[in-house]
């Protein structure tokens, strides 16, 4: 029934909606910071890892696989289009990467990254998840805006299951923001806000991705690219290694072979 009436919205309110989901999902990670102000770390190296093996998936079942269908549907070379959308996505976020203050979690604030500033540590961790979750947001997004194209490869349930994937894997984003937070001196609310406050940007990237699509639908198989590269430039750069730190391999490892499985199963099974 809920599925039924979300069928009626316009796609871009699609997107709106789902990325909200993603941002709710985010704010339930952080909110374990209520209830916990030390996570084990092996525990979080699994989640972190499971996070990453489910980005991995999407960016190919849900984004990279449909650009390269497309390209053949609309008559171009089919690997030039991916390809150029995949490496401009990763380019794009290198140059970000390079310019915005941030702090990935685990790391002192001497190790800050982007731009020097004086920006308290708090500010630095939430800019770094903000920083990974806006591509996470302009996928689903252009996955929605791809359905709402015509495009025979996208359909509105394979959107929904990457809208449930990228959600799955921003709970452990969210608790890996609040809870290093709340050890560093914050209050539990204070944690929580700003633990959830990096899935905001999320609702901004999936409209974003669902209007660039319908409006210039040529560029959808680039659009789908980028955001695949972006997502794996995210995933390469920082959920993996995070998940490394402590020496926990193995979990880590495990972690992300079961998240690559659970996202190519929903996306095979739903998409």
């Amino acid at each position: 029934m809920i599925f039924e009436k979300f069928t009626t919205f316009h796609p871009v309110f699609q997107a709106f909606l789902a990325t909200c989901f993603t941002w709710f999902v985010t704010a339930l990670g952080a909110a374990m910071v209520f209830f916990f102000k030390e996570i084990n770390r092996k525990t979080l190296d699994g989640m972190l890892g499971f996070a990453a093996g489910v980005m991995i998936a999407a960016s190919f079942w849900s984004l990279l696989n449909p650009a390269i269908e497309l390209s053949e549907e609309m008559g171009l070379t089919p690997w030039i289009p991916p390809l150029v959308g995949f490496l401009a996505g990763g380019a794009a976020l290198r140059i970000i990467d390079k310019l915005l203050p941030h702090l990935h979690p685990g790391l002192a604030l001497s190790e800050a990254e982007g731009v020097k500033t004086h920006w308290r540590k708090s500010v630095l961790l939430v800019l770094a998840i903000t920083l990974h979750n806006f591509p996470e947001g302009l996928a689903v997004g252009v996955a929605f805006g791809a359905v709402a194209s015509g495009i025979p490869s996208a359909s509105l349930a394979g959107a929904a299951a990457l809208a449930l994937g990228i959600g799955l894997q921003n709970f452990p984003e969210g608790t890996a923001v609040s809870v290093p937070l709340r050890r560093s001196g914050l209050t539990r609310w204070k944690s929580f806000m700003y633990g959830q406050l990096s899935g905001a940007v999320e609702p901004i990237g999936g409209v974003v991705g669902a209007l660039a699509v319908i409006v210039m639908r040529p560029l959808l198989p680039y659009t789908l690219a980028f955001a695949a590269g972006a997502m794996i430039f995210v995933v390469v750069e920082d959920a993996i290694p995070e998940s490394q730190l402590s020496g926990n391999t193995d979990i880590a490892t495990l972690g992300a072979m079961l998240g690559f499985a659970a996202m190519m199963t929903l996306d095979v099974a739903l998409g």
